[in-house]
């Protein structure tokens, strides 16, 4: 017996795929299920995050509906990864905010952050909020940066805590032997196999979508997308050391390196939001769980509006029209700093700790 009917009908058809084996060289979710006779919840936990949603299984088998068998992989595994990530949440209470909600909780979260600074602004300096300002500190006119940063210092501190307890209890709800997850080998792999997206290819032709014809296209948008969030990622860290150490504070020239980073990571940001929203409306809906779109959706969404938000400030910061948009990006970095935990930011890491696990069985096997 398993611990939901999602599970029960993940055992099911990894039963059958198990007795198929026809699509064991197209990712790493059928050799992992090859090596097991029976599945727990953790087992099938780590298989459905395994699943990279590239579509090709569904495509190749025999067995997928009208079949009576109705093997389903890339929609059952997806929902069961909704379910796991909601299951791990941290605290456990905010756990189902997102499945339906998300989009308007985020909007709501990044709007009212927006407008507390706005008010702070305002209640300290009307005038400050639409005049021009320019040079070092020009930001904080807006808000003082001891303020700012103890703002969301705290958020990206509880987002971080958040995330590590919720991949503290995936890690141990796979069942593997306590201590396991540091093994280096398999951390360089994971590694390796995430920053490549290797089994996002369908098993070599590329991912399916709309039809029966695989492309690159969700690979390479996923790649802007994460190397973009990065690349702001990195933007704000060198700006906090030339804050802190050199003593020179924001806004930065064009050609400085956080400005650099930050114009790129933003540009990556909207151009591959933007091709994952495109490819997503196309998705054929036998691929996907409708249940768990809320919460992809929001988060695709703020990252969207922090690379637009982030690019519009920067082009608009010398007129009177920064203290708004400062506002209005700051709100959205709030509300995208708190709501990682619950939305789909968390895949990246569940996936990367079945990578890890994956990794650690494959070598297992070949000693």
């Amino acid at each position: 017996m398993h611990g939901s009917p999602i599970l029960e009908e993940a055992d099911r058809l990894m039963t059958v795929c198990n007795s198929c084996r026809y699509c064991e060289g197209l990712c790493a979710v059928f050799p992992a299920m090859e090596m097991r006779r029976a599945f727990s919840d953790g087992d099938l936990n780590f298989l459905a995050n395994l699943c990279h949603a590239c579509g090709a299984c569904y495509t190749d088998c025999q067995f997928s509906p009208p079949h009576e068998f109705n093997v389903n992989v890339p929609k059952t595994l997806a929902a069961l990864r909704a379910e796991s990530w909601a299951a791990c949440a941290w605290p456990r209470a905010l756990s189902g905010l997102f499945v339906r909600n998300g989009v308007a909780i985020s909007i709501i979260a990044a709007l009212s952050v927006a407008a507390f600074i706005f008010g702070f602004a305002a209640f300290i300096d009307p005038q400050v909020l639409l005049g021009v300002h320019t040079g070092p500190g020009a930001f904080y006119t807006l808000m003082p940066h001891n303020a700012m940063a103890a703002l969301f210092g705290a958020a990206f501190l509880y987002a971080i805590f958040a995330l590590a307890m919720g991949l503290r209890a995936f890690w141990r709800g796979l069942g593997g032997p306590s201590g396991t997850l540091p093994d280096p080998p398999s951390l360089w792999q994971a590694i390796r196999d995430a920053g490549q997206l290797r089994y996002l290819d369908g098993g070599g032709g590329g991912c399916f979508n709309e039809d029966e014809r695989p492309t690159d296209r969700r690979r390479i948008y996923h790649h802007l997308t994460f190397y973009g969030f990065l690349l702001c990622f990195a933007s704000t860290c060198v700006a906090t050391l030339y804050h802190y150490l050199l003593g020179r504070e924001a806004p930065y020239a064009w050609w400085d390196l956080p400005v650099v980073l930050g114009t790129l990571g933003g540009i990556g940001l909207v151009i591959g939001t933007t091709g994952l929203f495109a490819e997503k409306s196309k998705r054929d809906a036998a691929l996907i769980d409708a249940n768990s779109t809320g919460m992809d959706a929001a988060f695709t969404l703020m990252l969207f509006l922090t690379g637009l938000t982030g690019l519009t400030l920067l082009v608009w910061r010398e007129t009177s029209a920064m203290g708004p948009l400062l506002a209005l990006h700051l709100g959205v970095v709030f509300a995208l700093f708190i709501t990682l935990p619950y939305g789909k930011f968390v895949h990246g890491l569940y996936r990367y700790a079945a990578l890890v696990r994956y990794a650690r069985e494959q070598r297992a096997m070949t000693k």
